[in-house]
């Protein structure tokens, strides 16, 4: 049988933030001694610190927030693409690869080291010119290793929008460093948080054999 591989940031008390949001934080509220019966948690931060999913509503006032997105679209077959040989992550780069594949899902491991306590300087740049092309092979989510899809510094978020136009949804910030490239099986739902302009996703995923 073969087991479901976590490739989720683990949110410690320490996971790295966007600059200028409030950091994740878990701590118990209450105490198995103080409450006489259970531990309770509570917790606190950015729906977009470590792995998670954007909704249109990050980037755009009028477009979905994170409730009325498809779950279906964070379910089922994904390919996982190794782009770690470039930092220029375009069109024509991308298109040898997916020659004579069909799937709805993409996971780009981009050669960004993942550290989940170390926010990164800069990323790989994603170039608006692969939006097109992954919408002409049929793709409905990319998912990628770094924290966001557009560069760290970007105002006018090009790719976010170009995916959004497109209708592909995005996941940020997984972990592939120990991930081979392949089919795998995918789950990363993200939380019904009515109005909510992401959520952290426990990010999951099976080889397809």
């Amino acid at each position: 049988m073969t087991n479901w591989i976590d490739i989720s940031q683990p949110f410690t008390n320490d996971i790295a933030h966007w600059p200028g949001v409030q950091p994740f934080q878990f701590k118990l509220s209450a105490t198995m001694r103080q409450t006489g019966s259970v531990n309770i948690g509570e917790i606190a931060g950015c729906v977009h610190t470590g792995t998670h999913v954007d909704a249109p509503f990050h980037f755009n006032n009028d477009a979905k927030t994170i409730e009325q997105m498809d779950i279906n679209r964070y379910i089922g077959e994904a390919i996982v693409l190794d782009v770690t040989g470039t930092d220029q992550i375009n069109a024509a780069y991308v298109k040898p690869l997916l020659e004579a594949k069909s799937v709805s899902r993409i996971l780009l491991k981009t050669s960004l080291p993942n550290n989940p306590k170390r926010f990164p300087n800069s990323i790989p740049f994603l170039d608006p010119d692969l939006i097109p092309l992954l919408a002409a092979k049929g793709v409905k989510l990319l998912g990628v290793d770094m924290p966001s899809v557009d560069p760290l510094d970007s105002k006018e978020l090009a790719v976010h929008h170009a995916l959004h136009e497109h209708d592909i949804y995005i996941l940020e910030n997984i972990m592939l460093d120990n991930v081979a490239p392949g089919h795998y099986e995918l789950i990363a739902l993200p939380l019904a948080i009515p109005g909510a302009d992401g959520s952290p996703v426990r990010a999951v995923i099976k080889p397809i054999e």
